[in-house]
């Protein structure tokens, strides 16, 4: 099966144009960074699986779902690994769509890519960037339409020569208690002319310790309307015109896309190039920057957020996957045992072996592994060919292909076990660890664009038979075998990075402990500067007033907000389901949430009333009356995380409405149910008699259509009136 189709609308040149010139794309397939070592001195980063296919399939699909007919794919670190695997792949093969492999040693950054780009642009006909380019990287997801971001660009570029770049951007809230965005990036911070959409100022590493920003006030002076935002995403995805190859040639210093370039470019007085922004809504764009952002794409591809982009379409030669209830996906001959639980949102891979009464839940498993019994798996990503023992347990944890994990092993949250490291039998490994057969390197560069060093130590024989061979590149001097994890372990512990676990944390796979959350959130009660009304600064805001359409753009903003908040609260509640969460633990990630998303206590109370609801719609039933006791069983378990947040009678009332929508759009099963779960969370104390009182009280005026199920819990309404006291009484 080939990549999976996505159609989109190619953008016409204009008629007077001669030829018509292809969309052509600039791949990068080095990150130029050393946040996925120890893995990546083994295997490049772009082949990493993400959900059992490679990164650079997805950025590949992309491209050619959205229009791009010819991409050209810069190769560094691991350079023969990529060229190999992109010329046995499929891309080699598709029509109307040309994969060029370019391949450089000596690059050390993503200046140096474009740099050798612009020469053999220069020098060779068949390498040739005829005209405006997307310039993306290699572990980037998306599935947005580029058609209207091309025709902004070109009219832009029509009226004003000096617009040489459209960067992609997306609404994302940054967690205002960590400083960190859903991917584990840094806080952004951009300025942008409201009008013409042109980016003034960029800014990822604010002073969070002063609580300040600086702009310069040239920004203020020069430009009559300016907005101010850290509430927005970059995708790292970039429309650019041919110029820019020429820029990065004639100024060496420029080495980071955004440090250097684009900063570069806005301070730039003489030559007077502009950089502008197309912000996406409903589309889904992110970059994979480090391992929590792989953690969070992970889950967005299994919640379909990707969608065509999603495990049961990205086939790629692989055994299909089918999707099953709650969002399972699994291979063909997979040998489960019947005692053994898989959990929602789980791919499992072909070929893989799961034994008695092992639970497996929220992790991707690969192809061929073999699990042993009594194993428990959360939260993990279990790569190929890996042996798990009878008795491990294993947390939130990346684990690459040939690992073997000897019984009753632990892997405590956070660990990263490269490839074909063994774990000794009962030995647990720390939080956070990170192990590989590598030695860590004596000197880390301290520059994080040098990712490129990686390639000096590429170790061809830990790549399985389905990967790419490059024996040639092997340095069997790099092996030590060693027993720090256990008798008849291999593998070095690394040391952590400067700082230590105090920052692990913050670019893990494991979910963030619960003391920074509560540290975090005093810390921020404490010094959040607050406005003359009292009210918290908010995520983005115009310094002077400007455009008509500010208000449609804030309801489209709050919209969204809304829905990926209720799809956040409803993922952290499965998981806290079927990972034995504590209740107050549950609590505290839906308050990180609130605070991320500025939401009122009443918005939790509907999102997490929903999240409840919905989980007992998807849980077996065969009748009304079995989904009426699924519905009693999980507020038997959950009421108390609900209640949290039931402050008012407001509150109630929030979740009698989103009670109604559910019964009318999005879970029909409940409607002839209304009156018993209302009856029944009354009895339960989750909404009083007020609450109900009032619910049918607004709904005097409303239309016929609105009062159907205050018509059908009218006995329950007329019973309330009639014994009121006696209920107090009690």
């Amino acid at each position: 099966m080939g990549p999976p189709k996505k159609s989109a609308a190619r953008v016409s040149e204009d008629p007077d144009e001669l030829v018509r010139v292809p969309l052509q794309a600039v791949l990068l397939a080095d990150s130029f960074t050393t946040k996925f070592r120890p893995i990546t001195l083994e295997r490049p980063k772009v082949l990493l699986p993400l959900v059992n296919v490679p990164m650079i399939d997805y950025t590949l699909t992309w491209l050619e779902s959205a229009g791009v007919e010819e991409v050209f794919v810069f190769c560094c670190s691991h350079s023969k690994q990529v060229i190999s695997y992109l010329e046995k792949s499929e891309w080699f093969s598709q029509p109307n769509f040309t994969v060029t492999t370019i391949e450089s040693q000596n690059s050390v950054s993503a200046g140096d890519a474009l740099r050798v780009i612009y020469e053999r642009n220069v020098l060779f006909v068949t390498l040739k960037v005829h005209g405006d380019f997307v310039l993306i990287n290699g572990d980037t997801v998306s599935n947005m339409s580029l058609t209207q971001a091309l025709i902004e660009h070109k009219e832009r570029k029509k009226k004003d020569s000096n617009a040489v770049m459209t960067m992609i951007i997306k609404h994302s809230k940054t967690n205002p208690a960590i400083h960190q965005s859903r991917l584990g990036t840094d806080e952004l911070f951009m300025a942008i002319d409201p009008n013409t959409k042109q980016l003034l100022y960029y800014e990822d590493k604010a002073d969070h310790s002063k609580g300040t920003l600086h702009l310069d006030k040239s920004l203020l002076v020069d430009n009559p309307s300016l907005s101010l935002h850290h509430d927005k995403q970059d995708c790292y995805i970039d429309i650019c015109s041919p110029e820019v190859l020429s820029l990065f040639t004639d100024n060496f210093d420029y080495q980071h896309l955004r440090r250097h370039f684009v900063k570069g470019l806005l301070v730039d007085d003489i030559m007077g190039y502009k950089i502008f922004v197309h912000e996406i809504h409903s589309d889904y764009a992110a970059r994979i920057d480090n391992f929590r952002s792989y953690d969070t794409v992970s889950k967005d591809i299994i919640h379909r957020w990707t969608y065509p982009l999603v495990p049961d379409a990205m086939n790629f030669g692989n055994t299909a996957m089918k999707l099953e209830r709650q969002g399972m996906y699994r291979a063909s001959e997979i040998l489960q045992s019947q005692s053994a639980v898989v959990g929602p949102f789980t791919v499992i891979g072909s070929g893989t072996k799961i034994g008695n009464h092992t639970k497996i839940s929220n992790s991707v498993i690969g192809e061929g592994c073999k699990i042993g019994s009594n194993v428990v798996i959360e939260g993990c990503y279990i790569w190929d060919n890996i042996t798990i023992e009878d008795g491990c347990k294993l947390q939130h944890a990346i684990v690459c292909n040939g690992v073997i994990i000897k019984s009753g092993a632990v892997l405590e949250p956070g660990v990263v076990l490269s490839f074909k490291v063994v774990v000794g039998p009962e030995f647990v490994v720390p939080p956070y660890s990170k192990v590989s057969l590598l030695q860590q390197p004596i000197e880390e560069d301290s520059d994080e664009e040098l990712e490129y060093a990686d390639s000096t130590s590429a170790i061809g024989s830990q790549v399985d038979k389905s990967d790419v061979e490059i024996a040639s590149e092997v340095d069997k001097t790099h092996f030590s075998p060693v027993s720090e994890l256990g008798m008849g372990g291999a593998g070095h512990v690394w040391s952590t990075c400067e700082g230590g676990h105090e920052e692990e944390w913050r670019h893990s796979v494991a979910p963030i402990p619960k003391d920074k959350i509560l540290e975090a959130i005093k810390t921020m009660e404490d010094d959040m500067e607050l406005t003359h009304d009292g009210s918290f600064l908010p995520l983005s805001g115009e310094l002077k007033p400007n455009s008509n359409d500010s208000d449609d753009d804030d309801h489209e903003d709050s919209k969204e907000d809304s829905y990926y908040f209720e799809k956040e609260v409803e993922a952290t509640f499965l998981r806290a389901v079927h990972e034995n969460i504590q209740e107050s633990h549950l609590n505290l990630e839906i308050n990180s949430l609130k605070l991320s998303y500025n939401k009122l206590t009443a918005d939790c109370a509907g999102a997490v009333f929903y999240a409840m609801m919905k989980f007992a719609l998807d849980t077996p039933h065969s009748s009304a009356d079995s989904l009426l006791k699924n519905v009693q069983l999980v507020f038997t378990k959950w009421k108390q995380v609900l209640t949290t947040y039931l402050i008012d009678i407001d509150d109630q009332i929030e979740i009698i409405l989103k009670f109604e929508e559910m019964c009318s759009e999005s879970a029909k099963e409940f409607a002839p149910l209304f009156t018993k779960i209302l009856h029944h969370l009354y009895n339960e104390d989750v909404v009083n008699e007020d609450a109900i009182l009032s619910w049918e009280d607004e709904k005097k005026d409303a239309d016929e259509a609105d009062k159907v199920f205050v018509k059908q819990a009218q006995k329950l309404i007329q019973w309330l009136k009639e014994a009121p006291e006696e209920d107090d009484d009690e």
